[in-house]
This record gives C-alpha cells, structure tokens and sequence, in this order.
C-alpha cells in the first residue's frame, strides 16, 4: 500500500501546477477529506521545516511550488533578471477584478475613470484573471475573474481571505485601503519574481 502523503507529493511535483483535491482523491482512491488533511500536514511540515517548498491550498486544489523566501537566491542561480512587479494601475485593475467579479472591462474604466484595456490585457497574459464567460447584453462584452495564478502569487487560499474592504466614509478609510495593498504587494512580491523567471 502507498503512503499518501509521499503519493501526493510525488504528483504535486510532477504536477507543476494546481491539482483538484477531487482528482486526487480519485487517483489515490481515498475521501477526499483525507487529500485535504494530508495536503496539509505536507504544508505544515514543508513549513515548519523550512524547506525549500512549499504545498499551497487554492481553493479546491492543492499545488507544490518553490517557498518565497528563495525566489531572489533561485533567480540568481538560474541567471535570471528580476521581473518587473505590478504597476499600481495593474494593481488598480486586480483589485477591482478580485472583489468584485466577475467584470467587464467596461466596468473597470467606469471604476478607474480611464481606459484599461492594455492592464486587462496583460494581467490576463500573466495568467492573474481570465475571461469566464461573456456578459448577455448587445455586444457580449467578456467577463473577467481571478485565477488560481493569482491566490497563490498574493498567498490566498481562497477569495474570502481577501482584506475587507475598509469604510471609505470614515476619515482613516483610504490610509486603511492603501495599508492592505501595500501588504498584498509585499506578500507578492516574491511569488511575481518566480512567476517572470518560469515565463522567460
């Protein structure tokens, strides 16, 4: 009999990208319940023993990727330049994508006030929103969302551990604001480094 949690992460590897619990638990042929608690003993283990990677919960799939903490010792080793981050209009346009998908990019020039169409493009191109079906009016505008691509790079497991969007009414709302995506940037920061080295 094999041992699951060695299974999964023989996958997981072999993977390079995220696996559904469910598909693993068919493979494996165990509930998925058990997918779900080994993947995160892996987690746990991968941290606790500071090792070099990592399994992330997106969601419901599991992936393996190298821990943050490396990506500027990864990069210099593979001789690779430090991609450029997200601007803040990039920033600008994920954000109104993450709370309030799914969007049209209509909808996110109203919010911006200016014409997003080349952010869209390129958030789209770096695999952090995609389109997800098309909006039933004259037109049919497409429909924007966030990716799994984008839970793992900003180290979100799901949507709703997103910072609740502050009172904007109350004198510190907007410092809140800025506060919360200046910490998802930091959080970022690493992962967006990872990302351009496996694109280049």
């Amino acid at each position: 009999m094999i041992d699951l949690k060695s299974a999964m992460e023989a996958v997981l590897f072999a993977a390079g990208e995220p696996v559904p619990i469910a598909r693993l638990s068919l493979v494996l042929g165990t509930g998925e319940d058990d997918v779900l608690l080994a993947g995160r003993e892996l987690a746990d283990q991968y941290e606790r023993e500071q090792r070099g990677l990592r399994v992330l919960l997106l969601g419901d799939k599991l992936q393996m990727c190298s821990a943050p903490e490396y990506a500027a010792v990864i990069i210099k080793a593979l001789e690779q330049r430090k991609p450029p981050m997200l601007s803040q209009p990039a920033l600008e346009t994920l954000a109104i994508v993450a709370y309030f998908q799914p969007v049209t990019r209509a909808y996110i020039d109203q919010v911006r006030g200016v014409d997003s169409s080349y952010t869209v493009s390129m958030l789209n191109e770096r695999g952090l929103i995609e389109i997800c079906g098309r909006l039933d009016v004259p037109g049919r505008p497409s429909l924007f969302r966030t990716t799994d691509q984008f839970l793992r790079t900003f180290g979100l497991q799901k949507l709703e551990d997103l910072p609740h969007l502050p009172d904007m009414t109350q004198s510190d709302g907007v410092d809140k604001l800025q506060k919360a995506i200046n910490d998802l940037q930091n959080a970022a920061d690493g992962q967006l480094m990872l990302e351009g080295m496996e694109e280049s």
